[in-house]
């Protein structure tokens, strides 16, 4: 017969021992930790994080009294400016969720979104009044519509009949801050970039979204009260989570309309920014910078980069420049960054060719990710812990998504056998970092050799002329696919023609890996600095194929 087991009896998680986990706690302990401390700051305008505070609790208050609640959308289209930071914490406050919307789409997109996610409530910073005219026209739903009327935005056209100061201040200053019952409760509905078709509407939770602000602070040793510079996009995956973690940290964050050279240097000398994160073209832009746009820094600036792998040769500079890089990698599917390049204390002994090596690896996972591998694709079984050999990046844990929004089969096919399926393919080390090689669909297979095109791009990138590679297939009829570079050079860059990269990518790769083709033309990118391969690929086919 089977003991009881004593540690049931009597022992009930009941309400002083069980709090669903919530981000939307760290905004509250802020105002009471931190409450004159610094928390928003956007040219003159100042708010210390007890202002925030009542300010998330007015937009909280004023939603629910105009019928907003569980289960409803609110989306904003906006750039990095207070009202976004507070949408963040008072929409799901309010019980609804926050859908932000990348402000680079065209209006088809939009209103695809704004009808797929069901907006009950839209917030349009004006400066895309323009492209959101057109949305609202084209889209079913019928939003409250709300106006940001920064005074810094370019465009100051008025589409709704309420304005986001005077929605505030329809709200309670003393509303009561509730947290969710289930932590399971959706609190952000963030879009893929939808390249091949619509996008995806991934849905997070306030558990996952708790963890992982968390999981920034843990992995980068953030500290107590940063300085934290919004270069990366807001709407970018709730900003990576670092609108949560800054609250946590009691940090102050300062709001960044445009993103240049110019006016990250800006924001290090007249704010004292101790942090940024930003894809790798933000890294570029800091690299390249004109001479009377930077200045020699006084102390180290902390920089996290996450997307496509940044090429060695960029975080080098940026490194002899007085900043601190750390590679992240993640999805929209895993809240943002979830695996980093956790440093080890060997490193500081290694060469400079052997560290350019482990630099642009994507690291081992965060803490609050339970488990990261590279796994055979077909059986599931982990790959060799060789560096070399294929297989497909997997996660599991409480920072993987709900699933997206209306699509059934997509969430079941990404969330199949117990592994959340990224779709990166990379390799796993002997040391446990695992490095991507490419998106399956990046793969080029050149006689029937698997081609990374990450790595050709790492030895494009190394050219004292190149400012921007990607790679990527052009049929050829002999051998299927070889690989296609598109460039872009350095502005003050001596000429240098096609000839020229291919002979040098031959002497640092073996021959058949090198771009058979060299196209010269401005890269397309993402709202987030992704370059758009998609579009490379459609143009390198218009090119025929080679014979």
């Amino acid at each position: 017969m089977t003991s009881p087991n004593i540690y049931e009896q009597d022992l009930a998680a009941v309400a002083a021992n069980h709090v669903a986990l919530s981000p939307l706690s760290f905004l509250e302990r802020a105002a009471s930790v931190y409450p004159d401390r610094l928390s928003v700051v956007h040219h003159a305008r100042r708010y210390t994080w007890a202002e925030t505070f009542t300010r998330c609790r007015r937009l909280s208050s004023a939603l629910q009294r105009r019928g907003i609640g569980l289960g409803d959308t609110v989306a904003i289209v906006a750039s990095n400016i207070p009202a976004f930071y507070e949408a963040l914490f008072g929409v799901p406050a309010s019980g609804a969720v926050i859908n932000p919307i990348n402000i680079r789409l065209d209006a088809p997109a939009i209103a695809f979104i704004l009808d797929h996610g069901a907006a009950r409530v839209v917030f349009i910073d004006t400066e895309f009044a323009p492209v959101m005219r057109e949305a609202l026209t084209l889209c079913q739903a019928r939003p409250l519509v709300v106006d940001i009327a920064d005074p810094e935005a370019p465009c100051h056209d008025r589409l709704g009949t309420l304005e986001y100061e005077e929605l505030l201040a329809e709200g309670d200053p003393h509303a009561a801050w509730t947290l969710p019952r289930d932590e399971w409760q959706a609190l952000a509905l963030c879009y893929t970039s939808g390249t091949t078709g619509n996008p995806k509407g991934v849905v997070y939770h306030h558990r996952g979204a708790y963890l992982n602000a968390v999981g920034n602070a843990l992995s980068w040793s953030l500290p107590l009260n940063p300085v934290y510079l919004w270069t990366l996009p807001l709407f970018h995956c709730c900003g990576w989570c670092f609108p949560w973690t800054l609250a946590l940290q009691g940090g102050t964050n300062v709001c960044l309309r445009r993103v240049t050279a110019a006016s990250i240097y800006a924001g290090i000398r007249d704010y004292g920014v101790s942090h940024f994160c930003g894809a790798p073209i933000v890294l570029n832009f800091i690299v390249n910078a004109a001479a009377h746009e930077r200045f020699e820094l006084t102390r180290p600036v902390h920089v996290m980069t996450a997307g496509a792998a940044p090429p060695a040769a960029i975080i080098e500079a940026m490194e002899r420049a007085g900043f601190s890089v750390i590679h992240t990698y993640g999805l929209t599917e895993t809240y943002g960054p979830a695996v980093f390049t956790c440093p080890q204390p060997h490193w500081r002994d290694l060469s400079a060719t052997a560290m350019s090596g482990i630099r642009i690896r994507q690291g081992v996972r965060y803490p609050v990710l339970e488990n990261l591998d590279v796994l055979d694709p077909d059986t599931l079984q982990p790959v060799p812990r060789d560096g070399e050999t294929l297989g497909e990046i997997m996660f599991k844990g409480n920072v993987v998504m709900r699933g997206y929004l209306k699509n059934a089969k997509a969430t079941a096919e990404a969330l199949s056998a117990g592994w959340f399926h990224s779709g990166d393919l990379g390799v796993m080390h002997p040391d446990n970092y695992i490095q991507i090689k490419d998106r399956s669909k990046d793969i080029i297979i050149s006689g029937g050799e698997n081609i990374s095109s990450i790595e050709v791009e790492e030895i494009l990138y190394r050219h004292p002329a190149v400012l921007e590679a990607a790679v990527v297939a052009r049929p050829d009829e002999k051998w299927g696919e070889t690989p296609c570079a598109f460039v872009w050079l350095k502005q003050d860059a001596p000429a240098v023609g096609a000839a020229e990269l291919i002979a040098y990518c031959r002497q640092h790769l073996a021959h058949f890996k090198a771009p058979k083709t060299v196209v010269f033309l401005e890269l397309p990118k993402t709202a987030t600095g992704k370059i758009q391969k998609y579009k490379l690929r459609q143009r390198a086919e218009t090119l025929g194929s080679l014979s």
